[in-house]
């Protein structure tokens, strides 16, 4: 059994964290916030949470959200921590000041050592929350920071007025960490001078209340811009994402007077294919594969032959909902590998197309389709020229 992991505050303070996440992210140019922006497969604020979630010193996370997306993240709570009593949500106010403040009202009374961090910055290490929580012990407070290691210009109307000296510069980062009762007089005495600042360490610098500075860690940045959010991707990289295999199957009545579709693909014969939908087997055995990859049962449950909605459905569009299921799911097709059975027509003129229209909707490459037809040498139902049937195995990963 590994031994319990060391909690760097026992025997002094109860810490709980405030998560700043009322802004919009104007400069990431989405329609929506910044902190539901998928990163690795999960939102950037789910990530955020869950680094100091798991760390044996945080009792209790007070998210701070923008009043219209309060029960947006309520939901995105209740699906990523839906047993979990160490979250509260509360409403941010028009600046980060005010949002901070509602986030300490809201924090329990037991919790004696507050982290301050940016919702929107889901780096965090462990470690660096280990330096913030000492630091509270050694100085009462800190706040994580990196040294500028760029040269810094002082200009004006893009003129170049002087070269600044970096030697004693640091680049703030958070979590800014502080004991309780000086945050909450560092409130108090900005409120009594009508004071506004940009971060709580000069909120605690305005009331006089020396800061110290820990080290954070250049990976620890907020996302703010699309390229932010690209490097951030690149470094979880290495996380280990999932893979499942699916399995699907479906064959359907050969008959006079419908048409053939496989694949997407309208095939000359004198027979067709029997169906609610427009009974394209080969589309609907990738469906179930991936519906089965995911545990979401099959299709006959996502799309019954009971309901008219679905009466001579084109295939390719139920497979696009299936792909919109993946995506929600946070999975991905990897490849698929599949099988029609069919004594005739031949196929093969037609099988390129057929993986080019899978492909297609499945938005991936035509290589990672791959279609084969066969015969069963005139035995079966197939062979008799009774039906077609198709096998479809999947990969899905994890995004």
């Amino acid at each position: 059994m590994n031994p319990p992991e060391k909690n760097p505050l026992a025997g002094s303070h109860r810490a709980g964290a405030i998560l700043p996440a009322a802004g919009f992210g104007t400069r990431m140019q989405s329609e929506q916030p910044k902190q539901f922006l998928q990163l690795a497969g999960k939102p950037v604020l789910v990530r955020t949470i869950q680094a100091f979630l798991k760390h044996p010193a945080i009792e209790h996370v007070v998210l701070v959200l923008p009043d219209q997306f309060l029960d947006r993240g309520r939901r995105l709570l209740d699906s990523f921590f839906p047993d979990t009593k160490q979250i509260s949500c509360v409403i941010g106010g028009r600046t980060r000041q005010q949002s901070v403040f509602n986030g300490l009202q809201a924090m329990p009374p037991a919790i004696t050592a507050l982290l301050v961090h940016d919702g929107a910055r889901p780096l965090v290490s462990s470690e660096i929350i280990d330096r913030c929580l000492e630091g509270i012990k050694q100085h009462r407070a800190v706040i994580a920071a990196v040294p500028v290691k760029d040269t810094l210009k002082e200009i004006t109307n893009t003129t170049i007025l002087n070269t600044v000296d970096r030697a004693q510069l640091w680049q703030a980062q958070t979590p800014q960490a502080m004991e309780r009762t000086l945050l909450e007089k560092a409130y108090s005495h900005a409120e009594a001078t009508g004071f506004t600042g940009t971060d709580e360490a000069s909120l605690l610098e305005h009331a006089s209340i020396t800061v110290h500075v820990v080290t954070g860690s250049e990976n620890n940045f907020k996302i703010t811009r699309p390229d932010d959010l690209a490097i951030a991707n690149g470094l979880l990289a290495h996380e280990r994402r999932p893979m499942k295999i699916g399995h699907g199957y479906d064959a359907h009545r050969l008959i006079a007077g419908r048409k053939l579709i496989l694949g997407g693909v309208e095939i000359p014969h004198h027979l067709g294919l029997e169906g609610h939908s427009d009974a394209d087997v080969l589309t609907h055995a990738l469906m179930d594969a991936m519906i089965g990859a995911m545990g979401a049962g099959d299709i006959g449950r996502h799309f019954p032959d009971t309901d008219q909605a679905y009466l001579n459905a084109d295939s390719l569009h139920l497979l696009a909902a299936v792909i919109r299921l993946t995506e929600e799911n946070s999975y991905r097709l990897v490849n698929a590998d599949l099988t029609i059975i069919c004594q005739k027509p031949r196929l093969a003129p037609y099988l390129a197309t057929m993986e080019a229209n899978l492909a297609r909707v499945c938005a991936t490459e035509t290589n990672c389709i791959n279609i084969k037809a066969t015969t069963t040498e005139k035995m079966g139902f197939t062979g008799r020229g009774e039906g077609i049937s198709a096998h479809a195995v999947v990969l899905m990963q994890s995004l």
